[in-house]
């Protein structure tokens, strides 16, 4: 039988290594990886790809990303990549002079050091737009700027209390300053308008092709459910499954409703049953346990410091019941369910792994795979668990480096020892764990081939140093791998992940062979050509 496709002159890396330079393609799977011997599979319908010396790998998979709320974000006041004051205020200033008739300035992205303490205030954006309510989360969504309008709209004062799982920033004389923190978020984010079920499958298919350009073929959304003012995406993937508009692979995490408890596990199986259709199935739980170092909501086993370097009183926000975590993470263990945890502190960390071994306990071994993302913060104590209990280390390598957000806003508040403790990746691959890699786009920037420059080299792309935690770099192997096979792990989505015969042709072709630069370069590889079971979903110009 003669291939659909066949690509030449490699090299190609497969499970083995960079072992062949040949890969044949019929249908939506691998038929052939070799040498010169693939070629006898060429036929006259044969679409040839010379690789020209360009590496053929897995498709890229993101473990952890949010689509749509990426998508809708570059349609609206989107703030990323904005790094001071003065930048961040003329971009709102310029979107709400472009659309003077829209009731909500809304979009997001800002970053927290371009502010003083993070937190910027309701006055600065009164300066820009002083007659219409903003609503601006900031880039890794965990705060909220708001100007006076949307305070008076939302009738928060000063006597308005903090809600049980968030915080309202406020002045010296305790007026509210203009940032949420956390659930005070949805005091003003549920007065926002909402999206119809045309915006949110426009934006997911504008997210799709972004990430299709990036070499992801597959992905598990993280929040499929209404979360902080953010629409449910679960009619978006549905509808594009059921039309075949959905040409990547997805997992959807349903969104664990921190405000309850068990009672709701029957709804998340009916919603498990009812979404999953096509490259489209929702077989994971959403549990966000903690929240973001920068702003002290990280749930951390001691105290945060001061700016003096004193422990405070303050140990960050558990989300979930650390007691009644266990059961429910059993129960929905029993149910199938694989549990994807946020977990960035250490004390956060330490409850879910927890969870995980009371469901090892409560259920026997399972092939349900939890994973837990972000990881800033492990206590070396609990680095060899994950191996032992089979949890997933689901990393987010772009912030593994020096930067303001990390420097002034994170590590004068852990302290030494903390600080040194964060991002472990090298201690743990070294300890058995399986890595899976994601971006929290729109969190930051979606694109594998940052993430594994910094997993690589521990600095951002373009910086000269210093390195951040040097022990903790992994090969470019390894963080490949991550982003290929270890994502794939995490997805279930055994077929893909490989570079084998019997395997789905999820294929990215890259512009040059990564590991024939030095890995300061890798940060400058670029995607050639994307494959999702043998079809083109991308292709650069000149491809």
């Amino acid at each position: 039988m003669h291939a659909d496709l066949l690509f030449t002159n490699g090299p190609v890396l497969t499970p083995e290594g960079r072992a062949a330079t040949a890969v044949a393609v019929t249908g939506d799977r691998i038929t052939a990886v070799g040498h010169a011997e693939v070629h006898d599979l060429a036929g006259p319908g044969t679409q040839v790809v010379d690789l020209a010396g360009r590496l053929l790998l897995p498709g890229f998979q993101d473990a952890h990303v949010h689509p749509v709320p990426a998508g809708l974000e570059l349609t609206q006041c989107d703030l990323t990549g904005t790094k001071t004051t003065q930048d961040t205020l003329a971009a709102v200033r310029a979107y709400a002079d472009a659309y003077p008739g829209r009731e909500w300035i809304t979009g997001g992205g800002w970053s927290m050091e371009a502010f003083e303490g993070g937190t910027p205030t309701k006055e600065l954006l009164d300066s820009v737009v002083p007659d219409r309510p903003v609503y601006l989360p900031n880039r890794d969504h965990h705060g909220a700027w708001v100007n006076s309008r949307a305070l008076e709209l939302a009738g928060i004062t000063r006597d308005t209390p903090d809600p049980a799982d968030g915080r309202i920033e406020r002045d010296a004389s305790g007026e509210p300053a203009g940032t949420l923190q956390e659930g005070a978020m949805q005091l003003v984010g549920r007065l926002t308008p909402p999206t119809t079920p045309g915006d949110r499958l426009a934006a997911l298919l504008h997210a799709q092709r972004h990430l299709h350009a990036l070499g992801i073929t597959a992905w598990q959304d993280a929040i499929v459910g209404k979360f902080a003012g953010m629409a449910d995406p679960s009619d978006a993937y549905l509808t594009a499954a059921r039309d075949g508009s959905l040409t990547a692979r997805v997992v959807g995490a349903l969104w664990w409703d921190r405000e309850r408890g068990a009672e709701q596990i029957p709804e998340l199986a009916e919603r498990r049953a009812a979404l999953s259709h096509g490259r489209f199935r929702a077989g994971s739980v959403k549990l966000m346990l903690d929240g973001v170092a920068e702003t002290g909501t990280a749930a951390l086993l001691d105290p945060y410091l001061d700016k003096c370097g004193c422990a405070t009183g303050n140990r960050g926000t558990s989300f979930i019941d650390p007691e009644q975590l266990p059961k429910y993470v059993s129960e929905l263990d029993a149910l199938g369910f694989q549990c994807h945890f946020h977990a960035l502190g250490d004390r956060a960390v330490r409850n879910a792994l927890d969870a995980v071994e009371a469901a090892r306990e409560a259920n026997g071994p399972s092939d349900t795979r939890p994973h837990l993302a972000h990881l800033q913060v492990v206590h070396p104590e609990d680095v060899a668990r994950f191996a032992r209990l089979g949890a997933v280390a689901n990393i987010q390598p772009l912030w593994a480096a020096h930067e303001p957000q990390m420097d002034e806003l994170t590590i004068p508040f852990l302290g030494p020892e903390r600080a040194s403790w964060q991002y472990p990746f090298g201690a743990l691959l070294r300890s058995g764990a399986t890595l899976a890699a994601g971006s929290d786009w729109p969190v930051s920037s979606p694109d594998p081939l940052q993430g594994i420059h910094v997993a690589v080299n521990r600095v951002e792309p373009g910086s000269a140093g210093p390195v951040f935690l040097p022990g903790e770099r992994i090969g470019l192997a390894e963080a490949l791998t991550a982003y290929t096979a270890g994502s794939a792990y995490a997805n279930h989505l055994d077929d893909t992940g490989r570079v084998a015969a019997g395997a789905l042709a999820d294929l990215v072709v890259l512009d040059r062979d990564p590991f024939a630069a030095p890995p300061e370069e890798i940060a400058q590889t670029r995607v050639a050509l994307t494959y999702v079971g043998g079809a083109e979903v991308y292709a650069a110009d000149g491809a």
